[in-house]
C-alpha cells in the first residue's frame, strides 16, 4: 500500500492537518505528492520571509505604503489572496489525509478542527482587510489627493526646514465660528528630524496681514470683525471664512487655513507651508476611544464658568471630557499656563497611542480622527512625512513660545520675533544618540522654554 493510499486515523489526520496549516505542503509529502509538497513548503516559506523581512527590515517604508490608497487597496487584495491560498491548503490537506468514511468519529472531529483552523486564518485576515479599508477610508477623508508626482530622492525639493502649523481649534457652544487657540510651527530639519516649536499665543493684537486684500482691508494691523471683537490672533482664521474677499480664489474651508498660514509666515519670517489642525471636542472623543490618557496635573485646575469643576493634582488617567478642561480652562490661570497644557497633552496622547492601544479601538479612534482633524498635506506627500516623522523620534525637539516677558502681546515687536527664530533656526544640535534622554533645551535670550516633553512633570 503506497502512502497515497493508506488509512489515516484520526490522531494522524489531524496532526498532518495541523501541520500543513504550518507549514505548507506536509499532508502532500505524507502521501507521496513530494513535487507538490516541496513546492507548497518553498512558497510558505518564501511568504513568510518576504513579510517578515517587510516589517522587520523596511518598517519605515511599509509604513509608507500603509498610508496610499492604492497601496492599502492592493494589500487589502493581497491579504485576501492569502487567506484563501491558506485556507484552500488547509482543506487539500484535510482531504488528502481524512480518515475513512466508516470511521465517522474520528472523520467529524478531524473535519471540525480544519474548520477551526481555516477560522484561524480567514478571521486575522479579514479583520487586517478591514482595517485596511477603514485606514484607505480615513486618508481619503482627510488627506486631499494630489496626483502632482513627488521626486523620491528629493520629496521637499531642495527645502532645508518643513514649517508646518499646527492648531488647536476651539469652537464652544454658543459662540459662532471657529476659534484657533492654539497656534504652534513646527519647523523640522529635512535631513536630521531636529524640530523646533514656536508657540503663538491666541492675543496678539494688531497683527500684519500679508499682502493682498487683507493688508489693504487692515493696513494698520488685524483689528477684528467690527468693535465688538477684541481682533485677536485667533479670530484670523475664521474672519477669513466670513469675508472670502479677504482671501481671493480660495474654496470655502481653506480660507481660514490659508489666511493664517500667510499670517503667521509673516510673523515669523519662515514660510508655513502645511497646517494641520485639531478640532478640541473631536480630540475629546480620540482620548475616549484610546481609553482616556494619563497626565501629571502639577496644580489642582479648576474649570467652567461657575467653577463647578475640578480637576484634583497628581498623576491620573483623564476621560476626554476631562482632557478638555485640562486643556481649555483658563480660570485661576492664564492663555500661557494653558499653552504649556495643550503641549502636554498633544504629547502624552501621542506617546500613549501604542500599537496595541490603536489596534484595539482602530475602528472608533479612526471616526473620531475624521472628524476632529483637517489638513492640507496631500497624499502624495504622507510616505515622506512618515519616513522624516522616523527622523524626529531620534532627534531634538525644543520649544519657544512667544509669550511675556519676552513678547508683550498688546503691541508685539515683530522684528524681535522674527530675529528670535532665526537665531533659533540657526542654532542646529545634534542628532541624539538612540536612548538618550530628550530633553527640551533652552532656546538662546528667552528663559521660560516650554519643552514639549516636560511640560507635565
Amino acid at each position: 500500500m503506497t502512502s497515497r493510499d493508506r488509512d489515516f486515523g484520526p490522531g494522524a489526520a489531524i496532526a498532518l492537518t495541523l501541520g500543513s496549516a504550518l507549514l505548507w505542503g506536509v499532508a502532500h509529502v505524507a502521501t507521496d505528492r513530494r513535487k507538490t509538497g516541496f513546492a507548497l513548503m518553498v512558497t510558505h516559506v518564501l511568504v513568510l520571509a518576504v513579510i517578515i523581512t517587510a516589517v522587520t527590515a523596511f518598517g519605515t517604508k511599509v509604513l509608507a505604503l500603509a498610508v496610499q490608497p492604492l497601496w492599502l487597496t492592493v494589500f487589502s487584495v493581497a491579504l485576501a489572496a492569502l487567506a484563501l491560498a491558506w485556507s484552500a491548503v488547509i482543506v487539500r490537506s484535510f482531504v488528502l489525509v481524512r480518515p475513512r468514511r466508516s470511521n465517522a468519529v474520528g472523520r467529524g472531529l478531524t473535519a471540525a478542527i480544519t474548520a477551526g483552523l481555516c477560522a484561524l486564518v480567514l478571521v486575522p485576515t479579514a479583520y487586517a482587510a478591514r482595517l485596511a479599508y477603514v485606514s484607505h477610508d480615513v486618508v481619503d477623508s482627510i488627506f486631499t489627493a494630489d496626483m502632482t508626482p513627488i521626486v523620491a530622492d528629493d520629496p521637499w525639493n531642495g527645502a532645508a526646514r518643513i514649517n508646518v502649523l499646527l492648531i488647536g481649534a476651539d469652537s464652544a457652544p454658543g459662540r459662532p465660528g471657529v476659534r484657533t487657540d492654539s497656534m504652534t510651527v513646527a519647523s523640522v530639519d529635512t535631513a536630521t528630524g531636529n524640530t523646533t516649536l514656536f508657540g503663538l499665543p491666541r492675543n496678539l493684537e494688531h497683527v500684519q496681514m500679508p499682502r493682498g486684500p487683507a493688508r489693504r482691508r487692515f493696513p494698520q494691523g488685524f483689528t477684528g470683525d467690527g468693535p465688538d471683537t477684541p481682533g485677536l490672533l485667533n479670530e484670523v482664521f475664521q474672519y477669513a471664512e466670513d469675508y472670502p474677499e479677504t482671501v481671493p480664489g480660495v474654496r470655502r474651508g481653506q480660507r481660514g487655513p490659508d489666511l493664517l498660514k500667510r499670517t503667521v509666515s509673516d510673523i515669523l519670517g519662515i514660510p508655513v507651508t502645511y497646517y494641520a489642525m485639531v478640532d478640541m471636542k473631536g480630540f475629546a472623543q480620540i482620548i475616549d476611544a484610546m481609553g482616556g490618557v494619563k497626565v501629571t496635573i502639577k496644580q489642582p485646575i479648576v474649570y467652567g464658568k461657575y467653577r463647578e469643576g475640578l480637576l484634583s493634582a497628581g498623576t491620573r488617567k483623564l476621560s476626554g471630557q476631562e482632557a478638555l478642561w485640562f486643556g481649555r480652562s483658563r480660570t485661576d490661570s492664564d492663555d500661557y499656563v494653558r499653552m504649556g497644557r495643550q503641549k502636554c497633552l498633544l504629547y502624552a496622547v501621542a506617546k500613549q497611542a501604542d500599537p496595541v492601544t490603536v489596534l484595539n479601538s482602530f475602528e472608533k479612534l479612526a471616526a473620531a480622527t475624521k472628524r476632529a482633524i483637517s489638513t492640507d498635506v496631500p497624499q502624495n506627500l504622507l510616505p515622506p512625512f512618515i519616513e522624516l516623522s522616523d527622523r524626529v523620534k531620534h532627534a531634538r525637539i525644543r520649544s519657544l513660545s512667544f509669550v511675556p516677558p519676552l513678547i508683550n502681546t498688546a503691541a508685539p515687536d515683530w522684528s524681535l520675533i522674527r530675529t528670535k527664530v532665526a537665531k533659533a533656526l540657526a542654532d542646529r544640535p545634534a542628532v541624539r544618540a538612540p536612548g538618550q534622554p530628550r530633553a527640551g533645551a533652552t532656546v538662546q535670550g528667552y528663559d521660560r522654554p516650554i519643552a514639549l516633553d516636560t511640560a507635565c512633570h
